[in-house]
């Protein structure tokens, strides 16, 4: 029953994909989404592996990754603090936590914020500037559930509120994450994953910068306030399927690799590409390679390494660094640093 069920989740997200793959399948619809910031990945080890993480999933960035990897955490829960000195002078912050309820399955919140410096408002009549400065940036909080069905089967969801603020305007709207993982009875547990992010609202600009004032009759005539209507745009539509294995698995060492199938609402298919090999799971090397084959894509390789160091029984700390290459943009570096309890 829960093969089938397994089966009906991967063929409901393909089918998706296929039929959005079939809009404008000619056009890479690159700049046409909203929240752009929800597609900027979470955890360093997932990044040093090139983003291939959704059937691996077993820890608290799964929340990010395949939220149905969440009920494979260990102890009683996680917590997770991940910062990014993003490109162009752009911070972005995500924290995470995680509790593990037993039977009753896992819940977890999660909130990221993406900020800048402000800037000078420059207008047509003053390029100078006007001696105002503005902000923009985005805002992201949500819950989770997930929860282990069989010993093999996992599913789990995301709810989450996104907002993004420009000056004085804003733009709001809601959120579903789903996904589903299996690990197989055969080459050392083989996983499988899909899942399907940002499933919500349209988000449309508004506020008081919109606002624009008409003036009938000429000279003295009357002023008649109006408002500039800006257009409704989707959240970031994203499609994955993952695989992943176990190709050495000792009781000191392990050499996993991974590859994730990516289709996207607003640019070309691509894959991410990972390994990781891990030392009596303490210490950590990995390497990948994030969006082969996007069209006009920069990220390219990736590298990382990380550390577990265990404080007391039943408590300890992950710290774990990335390297992302992205190409005539330079490079982004993560650090992440994370609690298990």
């Amino acid at each position: 029953m829960i093969k089938k069920v397994f089966i009906f989740c991967i063929a409901l997200i393909l089918g998706f994909s296929v039929s959005v793959a079939q809009i404008g399948s000619s056009l890479t619809k690159t700049g046409t989404t909203s929240a752009q910031f929800l597609k900027i990945g979470i955890g360093a080890r997932a990044i040093g592996m090139g983003g291939a993480f959704n059937s691996i999933a077993d820890d608290i960035t799964s929340i990010y990754w395949n939220p149905a990897g969440l009920s494979r955490i260990s102890g009683r829960g996680e917590a997770i603090f991940n910062y990014v000195d993003w490109i162009m002078d752009i911070k972005y912050g995500f924290a995470a936590f995680a509790l593990n309820l037993g039977n009753l399955g896992t819940i977890g919140m999660q909130i990221s914020s993406l900020t800048m410096d402000e800037m000078e408002v420059r207008t047509v009549e003053m390029p100078d500037g006007t001696g105002e400065r503005f902000k923009a940036g985005g805002l992201m909080m949500g819950i989770s559930y997930a929860r282990q069905l069989t010993d093999r089967f996992y599913i789990g969801f995301n709810a989450k509120y996104v907002r993004e603020y420009i000056w004085h305007e804003v733009a709001q709207g809601f959120a579903l994450d789903f996904g589903t993982l299996y690990v197989t009875p055969f080459l050392n547990g083989m996983r499988i994953g899909a899942s399907m992010s940002n499933y919500g609202t349209k988000m449309q600009l508004s506020g008081r910068d919109l606002i624009i004032i008409y003036t009938v009759g000429g000279g003295t005539g009357n002023n008649i306030n109006a408002f500039i209507q800006t257009d409704k745009f989707e959240m970031p539509l994203l499609f994955k399927v993952g695989l992943s294995n176990d190709f050495i698995k000792t009781e000191s060492q392990r050499l996993t690799t991974a590859i994730d199938a990516v289709h996207p609402n607003d640019n070309t298919e691509y894959l991410n590409l990972g390994v990781e090999y891990s030392f009596k799971e303490l210490f950590f090397l990995r390497g990948g390679y994030k969006s082969l084959f996007e069209k006009g894509g920069e990220q390219r390789y990736t590298f990382g390494a990380g550390v577990r160091y265990s404080i007391a029984k039943g408590l300890a700390i992950a710290i774990d660094y990335a390297y992302l290459d992205f190409g005539r943009l330079k490079n982004v570096q993560y650090l992440t640093i994370a609690v298990k309890f």
